[in-house]
C-alpha cells in the first residue's frame, strides 16, 4: 500500500506579531459567532501586499519563500477575511508555519511603509 507523504510546509519569515489576536462583530456575543482563523503568514502576506505595497517578488523575498507560494497564501488569506465579513464571523489570528523576526509585537518594523504614512515618531 502506497501512502502519500505531503512536502513539510516551508517556515516563513514574519516581522509582525499581532497585538490583538481576534476580531469580531460588535453586539454579538463571541460564543454565538462562527470563527475563521488567520494564520500569521496569511496577515504577514496582507501587511507586505495591501499595506505596505510591495510587489509579490519583493514581498515574497521579506517572508523568505517563493513567489508562488507567496500568492497562495496572500490568496488564502483574502479569501478568509472576506469570509469572515461577509458572513459575519470572528477573525482569529494564530499559528502558522512562522519565524519571528525582528520586529516587536503589534508594532511594525520601523522601516515598515505604513509607519511613515501614519506619521509615526521614535
Amino acid at each position: 500500500m502506497f501512502f502519500y507523504m505531503p512536502r513539510p510546509v516551508q517556515t516563513r519569515k514574519i516581522e509582525f506579531v499581532p497585538r490583538v489576536n481576534c476580531f469580531k462583530p460588535v453586539g454579538v456575543p463571541l460564543t454565538r459567532l462562527q470563527e475563521t482563523a488567520l494564520t500569521l503568514d496569511e496577515l504577514e502576506a496582507l501587511r507586505l501586499a495591501d499595506l505596505n505595497g510591495l510587489y509579490q517578488e519583493a514581498a515574497a523575498e521579506k517572508m523568505a519563500i517563493s513567489r508562488s507560494a507567496f500568492a497562495r497564501t496572500l490568496e488564502s488569506a483574502r479569501r478568509k477575511i472576506a469570509d469572515a465579513l461577509i458572513h459575519g464571523k470572528s477573525l482569529r489570528m494564530e499559528g502558522g508555519p512562522v519565524q519571528a523576526g525582528p520586529g516587536r509585537a503589534g508594532i511594525c518594523p520601523s522601516d515598515c511603509p505604513c509607519r511613515r504614512r501614519r506619521g509615526w515618531r521614535r
